[in-house]
Formats: C-alpha cells, sequence, structure tokens
C-alpha cells in the first residue's frame, strides 16, 4: 500500500474515540496501576496530543524533540491516519507499553498520560478523560495542532529541526 491509500476518511471524527471512553469505568486511573490497566483503559489514558508522533534525536543521553513529524500523522486531529497498521507501515514506529514509558532517557513529553501516572501524577484538567472532550487538548494549548511543524520527509538533517517547547 502506498502512503496515499492511508488518508482518514472525512467523515472520521475524533470525538468518536473520546465518546467510547463513556462505557470505560469512571476514573479508572485513580486506582489501577498501568500494568492492570485494560487494552481499551490504556488506549483511553492517549490524549491524541500527537506529540510522541515527532521524531527524535538522542545526543548526549539526553532526548532531543524536532518539530517534524511522522507523515502519518494527521496534524489537524493530531491522530495517526494509519494507527491500526503503523507497526508494519512504520518499521521504527514505537508501541506505546510500559516499557516505552519506563526508558530512560524519557522520549515522552511531559504532559503524556502514561508517564504522569506511573510517576504518581494525575491526569492534567485538559484530558479528554476529564472533559469528555477530544477538543480540549487542543484548546488547552497541549496538541500540536496549530504549531509550526515539518513533515518528516521534507529533512534532511534532523538536528536542523530541534524544538524547546516547553511541554516537551
Amino acid at each position: 500500500m502506498s502512503d496515499k491509500e492511508y488518508i482518514i476518511t472525512e467523515s472520521y471524527n475524533p470525538q468518536e474515540r473520546v465518546d467510547a471512553f463513556q462505557k470505560l469505568e469512571p476514573e479508572f486511573w485513580k486506582h489501577k496501576k498501568l500494568e492492570e490497566m485494560s487494552k481499551d483503559e490504556w488506549e483511553a489514558l492517549c490524549d491524541g496530543c500527537g506529540k510522541c508522533c515527532l521524531n527524535k534525536l538522542e545526543i548526549k543521553g539526553k532526548i532531543k524533540f524536532t518539530n517534524a513529524y511522522c507523515r502519518f500523522l494527521d496534524c489537524q486531529s493530531c491522530l495517526c491516519k494509519i494507527y491500526d497498521h503503523r507497526f508494519e507501515v512504520v518499521p521504527d514506529c514505537r508501541d506505546i507499553n510500559l516499557e516505552a514509558v519506563r526508558e530512560k532517557p524519557r522520549w515522552l513529553p511531559k504532559t503524556c498520560a502514561y508517564w504522569l501516572l506511573d510517576n504518581g501524577y494525575d491526569l492534567p484538567d485538559w484530558h479528554p478523560l476529564i472533559t469528555g472532550k477530544a477538543s480540549s487538548v487542543t484548546e488547552s494549548g497541549n496538541s500540536l495542532s496549530g504549531r509550526e511543524l515539518v513533515n518528516e520527509t521534507k529533512v534532511q538533517d534532523y538536528e536542523d529541526y530541534i524544538v524547546d517547547w516547553q511541554d516537551l
């Protein structure tokens, strides 16, 4: 399949993803450890910010984020266009599992729910599990939507695209 065959349909609605959370136990994250969560609970923790889809560099033992994003990120919804097939299509796409959450140096953004919960913090008040709205991530300024981004296919040297955004 070519890149062009992986397009989110016009009828795709990120709010439908958040609406599906209603079937989950309320505030499950407050009394379950990450390793105790069901697949649906785990997926619901993702706020849909898109930051994990930014390309990163490890320099002198520290992770540096770039503003270059994976070509399969939909920059408007901040969700992956090929989510169900991402590991087949993008061999270096990282699965957000316990190992990834606990990896040092930290490569997940500071606002990542998985990282926050695993380190004893609560979900931020803008998280869709709190607000019930997919748009709350963008409205709070915590998604990639509206930021200066570049598609990875246009990048020659990632070091030219390193950013120091406060929420990374």
